[in-house]
């Protein structure tokens, strides 16, 4: 397939093998792109080794202010254009560890702080990196890779990550008016309960109960991250697509 022949994405949050940035960089390539693979930790190396010429892995921590130039970089380098940036960074890195699990009212500023850079500011970062490049060509496509949680459900003691995945919803809507006359879309996808190495057991539990009775896949989230990035959904912009398995449709569940 060549469906983003001779595009070329960035995607961030890319270095562990089993997970959503790793299989939507899988696709891309396995689509025609060349993909710059982020990521916090040496092992984004691997992940572009097995994707072959048209992959290239860079380290950089996305929560510094000029990190993202670092992944702008390689891509104008060695393909001299960005078509697609997936912002996929966020709650879990090698380097990081886990958002903080603490009720607001006993919640440090740090610990606030740090998640909502983590979760949030890193796809501003990209975002503010990328678009007068897209905006130069009159062509771009930016995917965030959100959450339910945040925006259309909330877990007691992760206001963090529930504020910063809300928190990409309205970054993404802003900018998708800033950029609409520069042929530039902006979209959010929201993943529910997804099978990744970092998935917790009682999240495993709660997909097994809900209607399909079941996790979702890197894979299945990558196939809405691309129905987004292609060049055919220029009249998507602003939009918020929820890939949960009707997990949130219930008002009760299981049936009576």
């Amino acid at each position: 397939m060549t469906r983003f022949q001779d595009r070329v994405a960035i995607v961030t949050g890319a270095g562990a093998p089993d997970g959503i940035g790793a299989a939507v960089a899988r696709a891309l390539v396995s689509q025609g792109a060349r993909v710059v693979l982020g990521a916090t930790s040496e092992r984004v190396h691997e992940r572009a080794a097995e994707l072959g010429a048209d992959a290239v892995g860079v380290v950089a921590d996305l929560t510094v202010d000029g990190a993202a130039d670092a992944l702008v970089r390689a891509a104008l380098d060695r393909w001299g254009r960005i078509d697609v940036l997936v912002n996929n960074a966020g709650m879990t890195s090698v380097a990081s560890g886990w958002d903080a699990d603490d009720d607001i009212a006993t919640l440090s500023l740090a610990d606030w702080n740090a998640a909502l850079t983590r979760n949030l500011t890193t796809a501003f970062l990209m975002c503010r990196a990328v678009v007068p490049i897209m905006g130069a060509v009159g062509y771009g496509r930016i995917v965030s890779v959100g959450s339910t949680t945040g925006t259309v459900n909330a877990m007691p003691g992760q206001a963090t990550y529930t504020a910063a995945k809300a928190g990409l919803v309205g970054l993404s809507r802003a900018l998708a008016l800033e950029v609409i006359r520069d042929g530039i879309t902006v979209n959010v996808v929201a993943p529910g309960y997804v099978a990744t190495g970092s998935q917790l057991e009682f999240e495993a539990a709660a997909a097994a109960a809900g209607p399909i009775g079941r996790s979702g896949t890197p894979e299945e989230i990558a196939a809405c991250v691309l129905f987004l990035a292609h060049e055919s959904t220029s009249f998507v912009t602003g939009s918020l697509l929820v890939a949960d398995g009707g997990h949130n449709l219930p008002e009760t569940w299981p049936r009576p």
